[in-house]
């Protein structure tokens, strides 16, 4: 090994000279390191996500752009479009539905969830039918835009966990539009998916979700954005849980959980080539949340409406 290591020096040194190999091996070293990637990322610009929507945060060997989207709209080009996204911001359920049902396999979920919500204040109801408690729920008329979306998918769960109600104890009503849509984006396939033994009828042409609850062609409504005529005051619309504050720090107390309503997926082909680009935008998210908690200490308080 001496010996052809004093060849290989002496070879080389006669040739080009020490200086100019080992400065050519830095060089190409230095030029791979450089490299970065391009990543297009996409999702909803809150607070805790703006930084690294600005521009503000760095990821650590990328370069990037932000395009503020709908969940819904990111959905649908995530699990059936063009995939223009190499991160994105996604429903979670419709991501286990289209992995579980469709095979998809593109790509993977990160532990980042730049929404979490608690799904008690989203249960609305005819204060003219009866119900006064979760379980006067069994056998009434529920309207909803989205069967299997990550919100209803939580609700259903929780009142069959919480209160004995089986999603089989009531019948559903699909409505035909979505008040939401202007904001959340069309509502995917994904969230379309009804199992067996549900009891779904679809709701009258032209009405959507609110109209259902509003013109009493259903008894409650589950949805994630409330309806208008519960913002407008209608008379005969409310909520089940009238101090829904109380029943979620209840329910969180109890259980320990914090529903996690959109979470963000990166595409597997850059993760088998690049694995540590993963542990880069887990940092650079952390970092938009951890600039966002620091400005609401400092000054943020004083230009949010939220108490």
């Amino acid at each position: 090994m001496t010996t052809t290591r004093r060849k290989f020096i002496k070879k080389m040194s006669l040739g080009t000279g020490m200086a100019s190999i080992f400065g050519s091996i830095s060089f190409m070293s230095s030029a791979f390191r450089a490299k970065s990637l391009n990543l297009k990322i996409a999702g909803y610009d809150v607070n805790r996500v703006r930084a690294l929507a600005q521009g503000k945060v760095k990821i650590e060997g990328c370069h990037y752009t932000f395009t503020k989207a709908q969940i819904g709209d990111l959905n649908t080009n995530i699990f059936s479009g063009r995939q223009d996204y190499d991160v994105s911001e996604l429903g979670l359920h419709p991501y286990m539905l289209a992995y579980a049902n469709d095979g998809f396999r593109d790509y993977s979920l990160l532990p980042v969830f730049p929404l979490r919500i608690f799904r008690h204040k989203s249960i609305f109801i005819r204060n003219d039918r009866g119900i006064n408690k979760p379980q006067d729920l069994k056998g009434k008329m529920i309207g909803t835009p989205g069967y299997s979306s990550t919100s209803l998918t939580w609700i259903r769960g929780m009142l069959k966990d919480e209160y004995g109600i089986d999603p089989k104890d009531i019948n559903w009503v699909t409505s035909n539009k979505d008040s939401s849509a202007d904001t959340a984006g069309k509502i995917s396939k994904n969230e379309q998916v009804v199992p067996e033994g549900i009891k779904m009828e679809l709701g009258p042409a032209g009405k959507d979700e609110s109209d259902l609850l509003a013109d009493g062609d259903v008894d409650a409504l589950f949805h994630a954005a409330v309806p208008k005529c519960f913002v407008q005051g209608h008379p005969k619309v409310g909520r089940l849980f009238a101090d829904s504050r109380k029943t979620e720090r209840a329910y969180f107390s109890k259980t320990g959980i914090f529903p996690i309503m959109h979470a963000v997926a990166i595409r597997n082909s850059i993760l088998e080539d690049n694995p540590k680009v993963a542990k880069a935008i887990f940092n650079a998210y952390s970092e938009s949340k951890k600039m966002d908690y620091e400005y609401m200490l400092k000054l943020g308080w004083a230009y949010d409406s939220l108490p």
